[in-house]
């Protein structure tokens, strides 16, 4: 990790940016995953949450940074940051905070559900009035499916959140709006790589096997990489 990241992960900690995400992450995760749910169900769940939230994420660390004594001008605490390491190194440096607080998220997600969910069980009708066995599915393979599903969501809602503030949004009051539209978007859009990798884990839910969001993981990095460079040379230009 950068020094120029340290410092925004550790921005974001100390003004407490963190904390509004982080509450309603964990309150929506636990109205959709009840105790006892199937756990790759429960993982979808856990991956899609993170579209939002990574993306508000990325907001925060975009966001002038609070004044430390609660005091002063924010815009000139970052126009100092900007003018001593560049535009667009801060700009990366702040998704890039963004993206580890995610992916934090994430592991922290994926072993709760893996403690809240029931058995990987999926039971089958009975035949003749006989219960038959349910299907097990690996409890290692859905936890690494659910983890790939959700790493693919953070950089999903990595790139809303990009997208959806300056210097790409440049009317800053319809940033949380367009964020939370987009990540509604890019979740019921077919195609998409957050779509797919959560539709894995359903459909791997309901069939009893366990499909690893390899392709829709792949697919979601490279237009976040893309945004985010983007984000950075539009920071650049737009300091010149």
């Amino acid at each position: 990790m950068t020094a120029l990241t340290r410092y925004q992960v550790e921005l974001l900690l100390r003004s407490q940016r963190w904390l509004p995400p982080f509450l309603g992450y964990a309150l929506l995760l636990a109205v959709g995953v009840q105790t006892g749910s199937p756990l790759l169900d429960s993982l979808g769940v856990n991956a899609a949450l993170l579209v939002p939230v990574t993306a508000w994420y990325a907001r925060s660390t975009l966001a002038d940074p609070p004044p430390a004594s609660g005091r002063g001008y924010p815009h000139a605490a970052r126009a100092v940051l900007v003018a001593a390491r560049g535009a667009a190194r801060v700009q990366l440096a702040a998704l890039l905070a963004a993206l580890l607080a995610g992916l934090l998220l994430a592991v922290l997600g994926t072993a709760a559900v893996w403690a809240l969910s029931g058995p990987t069980a999926i039971p089958q009708p009975p035949a003749g009035g006989t219960p038959t066995p349910g299907h097990q599915v690996s409890v290692p393979g859905a936890l690494l499916a659910g983890l790939l599903a959700a790493v693919t969501c953070v950089l999903t809602g990595l790139a809303v959140g990009a997208l959806c503030h300056r210097p790409v949004l440049l009317r800053a009051g319809y940033g949380m709006l367009g964020a939370l539209g987009l990540s509604v978007l890019v979740l019921v859009m077919p195609g998409s790589p957050a779509n797919q990798a959560v539709r894995a884990l359903v459909t791997g839910s309901r069939l009893a096997r366990v499909e690893l969001p390899v392709l829709a993981l792949v697919t979601a990095a490279v237009p976040a990489a893309l945004v985010g460079a983007g984000s950075a040379w539009l920071a650049g230009r737009r300091t010149e």
